[in-house]
């Protein structure tokens, strides 16, 4: 079991990133929310993992703190939601907000998310129930700083506007990772983003 990696950011391109230990690169899929929270690339990152044995890989996914990776945890456990699925809607959706969500029971909310359709939802539902009550809010979502929070909103705006635009949720999360910049407005992220992909 890989428990957590620590090392040099020297790959950030979503969904993925690599990380340079002592030489030897580590890759792992991370969450958008986690994707915007890490620092600039050749700067030291840490990252909390859970790894995944297949008979045809070894798949590593990577948080910047534990409680996304135990919400991640309990996601891959409810019946037809894998890793790929988890880290969709852990992308799709704030922690706190998710769980929120389920513990409404607020399905209609839930399908609005990357790959979740009614029947997905109530079994999210149902099945993280108990699981989300010995579960506290994440709190460093909550104590956020002012500018990660106003950055999330315009990245949330231009991807929210981009998928109106018929592009997918996990292109559009691409997209805007690819172009955004402290103090850009969603209108610039926008424009910039269908720039690049017409370039």
């Amino acid at each position: 079991m890989i428990e957590r990696l620590q090392g040099t950011l020297i790959v950030k391109q979503a969904p993925y990133v690599v990380l340079d230990i002592q030489g030897v690169g580590y890759e792992a899929q991370v969450s958008m929310s986690s994707f915007y929270q890490l620092p600039e690339l050749n700067q030291n990152c840490l990252l909390y993992t859970h790894f995944v044995v297949r008979e045809d890989a070894q798949l590593l996914y990577g948080f910047v703190d534990t409680h996304e990776r135990t919400l991640f945890r309990h996601l891959i456990k409810v019946n037809g939601v894998g890793p790929k699925m988890a880290l969709s809607i852990l992308s799709g959706m704030d922690s706190n907000a998710l769980m929120q969500c389920m513990q409404d029971e607020n399905v209609a909310q839930l399908t609005k998310l990357p790959g979740v359709g009614k029947k997905t939802a109530e079994r999210l539902v149902i099945e993280m129930r108990d699981k989300l009550k010995q579960l506290p809010l994440n709190t460093a979502t909550l104590n956020q700083p002012k500018g990660l929070a106003e950055q999330d909103e315009v990245e949330q705006e231009a991807l929210d506007a981009l998928m109106v635009l018929g592009y997918k949720s996990s292109q559009a999360s691409k997209m805007v990772a690819q172009v955004y910049q402290a103090g850009m407005r969603s209108e610039a992220v926008i424009k910039k983003a269908l720039q690049t992909m017409c370039a």
